[in-house]
C-alpha cells in the first residue's frame, strides 16, 4: 500500500502513505457510533440517569475529546488515533520547497523542537479535529430532519410547511433561513466539501502536495511517521514524575486538584492506548457474532420451544371464524334478518379506538388483510418508497408522513363530513357534517392501530426492498 508514495517521495521515509492516514480516519469515525451504541444499550437500563446524557451526546462528546485531543496534541504532537498508527503533526516551514532534508537527517532533535506545534496551533488543529466533524455532525441530522423529505413530498408541501408568518420573531426567522439553507445550499456545500478532499488525497497520493486535505493546508500542518527524535522526546515526556510534595495546607487526597491533574489525568490519558485495541478487538468479535451462522443456529435452538401468541392490536376486533356452509334458503334468510348492515351495502367493522386523552373516537383505516399486503392501507395503492411505522405497519412514505402530519386528504375529507369510505363510521348520524370536536383526524397517530407515534415523522423508517 506504500508503494504509491513511496515511488514518489524518494527519500522522505517520514512521510506516510495516504492509506495509513485514511485508516486513521476511518478509525476515528468509527469512535462516536460506537460509543453512541454503548450508551444506548446502557440508557435501556438505566434511563432515569442516562437519558438526559444519550440526548446531548454529540456535545458531551466534543468536549470530552477537545480535553483528550489537546493533551494528546501537546504530549505526543498528534491526535489519539493518529498516535495509536505511530502518526504525528508537525508544523510547514515557510522555506523554499517547504523541506530540509539535511537538517533533518544531521540535527534531528533541533528539527522536530523546531516543527512541533506551537499553542496556536494546537488550537487550530483542535478546530479541525473535534469542532469540524460535530459541526458536520449536526448539519447532516438537520438535513435529515428538516430538508431531506422536501425531493420526496414535493416543494409545495414543504413550502406548506415552512412560511414565514409577517410578524415572525427573531428565532423564527433564523430557523427558516436555517431550513432554506438545508434545503437549496448545504447539499452544494457538501458534495463541494467531499469534492476538495478527494483533490487533495489524490494530490497527496502523487506527491504533487504535502497535505491530504484542504483544512490542513489552511492551517499549515502536515502528517508526518514518528522518528528516532520523536519518540525519544515522547518517553521523556510520558515517563512517570513523582508528584511535588504538599505544601501546608494541602491535602494528599486522590480527589485533590494537585493529584488529579499531575497524575491521575496523565495515567488515565495514557491507558486510553490500551483501551482502544481491546474496545476494537471486543467490538469486531461482536461484529463477527451478529453476522455468523454460529449464533443464528444457537439462537434458533433456543427458540424452538417458544410458542409466540399472535399480536393483539387495542381497538380492533379478531376476524370471526367462517361460517359453515348453509342451504341457500337458510343463509337468505340469516341474511335478512340477522345482518342489516350488509342489507344497506355496508360491511361490518369493528369499532374506531378511543383517544385517552380527548375520549373521541380516532378515525384509521383498516389493517391489511392477506390478500392486500402488497397495498398501502392509506391510498389502497401499491407501496411507493415503503416506510414502517414504529406499530410494524408499511405504508407509501408520502401516505404515512402527511397523515402524522394531519394533512392526507383522507383525513381532510373524513373530518369535514364525508363518508368515511369502507369504514361507514359515522355515516347514519353525520349526515355530512363537520366531525370536528366529535373525532380526532388520526393526526401524530399510526393510520391503521390509532396508537400515537412519540417523535412524529422523525421516527419513520425506510424499508430496503
Amino acid at each position: 500500500m506504500e508503494f504509491m508514495t513511496n515511488l514518489q517521495s524518494g527519500l522522505d521515509e517520514l512521510k506516510p502513505s495516504l492509506f495509513e492516514i485514511l485508516s486513521e480516519q476511518q478509525l476515528g469515525s468509527l469512535l462516536p457510533p460506537s460509543l453512541r451504541y454503548l450508551l444506548a444499550v446502557a440508557t435501556h437500563r438505566h434511563p432515569r440517569y442516562l437519558l438526559r446524557i444519550l440526548n446531548n451526546f454529540d456535545e458531551l462528546y466534543a468536549f470530552l475529546m477537545l480535553l483528550v485531543e489537546r493533551y494528546y496534541l501537546r504530549t505526543y504532537g498528534g491526535s489519539f488515533t493518529e498516535n495509536f498508527y505511530g502518526l504525528n503533526r508537525e508544523r510547514v516551514l515557510r522555506v523554499r520547497g517547504g523541506e530540509i532534508p539535511r537538517s533533518q537527517l544531521g540535527a534531528a532533535s533541533q528539527v522536530r523542537e523546531t516543527l512541533k506545534l506551537r499553542t496556536s496551533d494546537v488550537w487550530k488543529n483542535l478546530a479541525v479535529m473535534v469542532g469540524l466533524p460535530y459541526l458536520k455532525r449536526k448539519l447532516d441530522e438537520h438535513y435529515d430532519i428538516y430538508a431531506a423529505h422536501a425531493a420526496v413530498l414535493g416543494g409545495g408541501f414543504a413550502n406548506r410547511q415552512d412560511t414565514l408568518p409577517p410578524n415572525a420573531k427573531l428565532k423564527d426567522r433564523f430557523m427558516y433561513y436555517y431550513k432554506w439553507f438545508l434545503r437549496k445550499v448545504y447539499p452544494s456545500v457538501n458534495a463541494a466539501y467531499y469534492f476538495a478532499l478527494l483533490t487533495f488525497n489524490l494530490a497527496y497520493l502523487f506527491d504533487s502536495s504535502k497535505f491530504h486535505s484542504p483544512f490542513m493546508w489552511l492551517i499549515g500542518t502536515r502528517m508526518r511517521r514518528l522518528g528516532d527524535a520523536d519518540h525519544k522526546a515522547i518517553a521523556l515526556a510520558t515517563q512517570p514524575r513523582p508528584a511535588a510534595a504538599a505544601r501546608p495546607g494541602q491535602s494528599n487526597s486522590i480527589f485533590s486538584r494537585r493529584i488529579v491533574t499531575h497524575v491521575i489525568g496523565p495515567r488515565l490519558a495514557t491507558s486510553l492506548k490500551i483501551l482502544l485495541p481491546t474496545s476494537i478487538f471486543a467490538l469486531k468479535f461482536l461484529e463477527w457474532w451478529h453476522a455468523s451462522d454460529f449464533a443464528r443456529q444457537l439462537s434458533r435452538k433456543a427458540n424452538e420451544g417458544l410458542e409466540l401468541p399472535p399480536p393483539v392490536v387495542a381497538g380492533l376486533l379478531p376476524t370471526p371464524p367462517p361460517a359453515e356452509k348453509t342451504d341457500k334458503s337458510s343463509t337468505a334468510s340469516e341474511k335478512t334478518t340477522t345482518d342489516p348492515s350488509k342489507k344497506s351495502g355496508t360491511q361490518p367493522q369493528s369499532q374506531p379506538p378511543i383517544s385517552g386523552s380527548s375520549l373521541l373516537p380516532i378515525y384509521t383505516v383498516p389493517a391489511p388483510t392477506p390478500e392486500t399486503s402488497g397495498l398501502c392501507p392509506i391510498c389502497s395503492s401499491e407501496i411507493t418508497n415503503p416506510t414502517a411505522s414504529p406499530y410494524g405497519y408499511v405504508y407509501c412514505y408520502v401516505c404515512i408522513h402527511k397523515w402524522v402530519d394531519g394533512q392526507h386528504d383522507r383525513q381532510i375529507a373524513f373530518m369535514e363530513g364525508n363518508p368515511g369510505g369502507e369504514e361507514g363510521w359515522g355515516e347514519e348520524e353525520d349526515g355530512g357534517r363537520s366531525r370536528e370536536g366529535r373525532w380526532e383526524s388520526g393526526a401524530g397517530r399510526d393510520a391503521v392501530t390509532g396508537r400515537k407515534i412519540l417523535g412524529g415523522t422523525d421516527v419513520l423508517r425506510r424499508v430496503v426492498v
